[in-house]
């Protein structure tokens, strides 16, 4: 494998992280006790492309809001898809689910106002009932620059 290229699979936890020319994907379980493993890959891929820790704490903080929300708002057996984009000035953070509501930010004030001061830019997307997916599409994105 060359220099900056790495693949990472935490079996058992659904757990699959790839990075390859500035790509991280990971999917697991919306489930709490997901959430630990999702702060610790986070942290990981973070570090390994030389962020800064305020970057890193940053990006950790904003994606454990958006998916606590997720994990108490999740389909029965959904997951989280989380995806990185990596360069040296930003990370570009998508994290996507199913829902069983279709407001879950819109509610929340304190959510979007902690994801708003810890990125840089932020979408929040939810969309219309989807029948055969069971649950409301949800895409979170956020930019946090160095």
């Amino acid at each position: 494998m060359e220099s900056g290229e790495w693949d990472m699979i935490v079996d058992g936890a659904g757990v699959r992280a790839r990075r390859h020319t500035g790509r991280v994907g990971l999917w697991v379980p919306a489930e709490a006790s997901q959430l630990t493993i999702l702060r610790a890959v986070t942290e990981t891929v973070l570090l390994t492309a030389d962020f800064t820790l305020d970057v890193v704490t940053d990006v950790r903080v904003a994606l454990d809001e958006v998916a606590t929300a997720i994990v108490l708002s999740a389909v029965p057996d959904g997951t989280i898809e989380c995806e990185f984009v990596l360069d040296s000035g930003q990370v570009e953070v998508t994290v996507s689910a199913v829902t069983a509501s279709g407001d879950v930010f819109a509610q929340n004030d304190f959510a979007r106002h902690l994801l708003g001061a810890m990125t840089d830019t932020m979408r929040i997307a939810h969309e219309n009932l989807d029948h055969q997916r069971g649950g409301y599409p949800l895409s979170v994105y956020f930019v946090r620059r160095t």
